[in-house]
């Protein structure tokens, strides 16, 4: 999976969670700090991308640093495509 693609569908389903568009998206930018996710938008950005990437994620087994930034956290959906071949993360 390219890293541009899943940038892209974590800035839409960002804009879908928060309700509103989000600004251009770099790695740098910080989810809670910069673009003021919550526990509930989390979650929902954890579901948008099980629905999109077709993954099953285990909530309990996500680490905050997953969340710093949205470099970490494409890093943690690229982690989670990885396992899908593996017998891990798929549905």
């Amino acid at each position: 999976m390219d890293r541009r693609a899943v940038i892209a569908a974590v800035g839409a389903a960002l804009s879908e969670s928060l309700g509103r568009e989000v600004p251009a998206l770099d790695e740098g930018t910080r989810l809670f700090e910069d673009l003021h996710l919550d526990s509930t938008t989390s979650l929902e950005l954890l579901m948008a991308m099980e629905e999109t990437f077709d993954l099953l994620i285990d909530p309990e087994a996500l680490d905050m640093d997953d969340f710093r930034t949205v470099g970490t956290f494409t890093d943690y959906v690229l982690r989670q495509l990885g396992s899908v071949g593996l017998g891990g993360g798929a549905r």
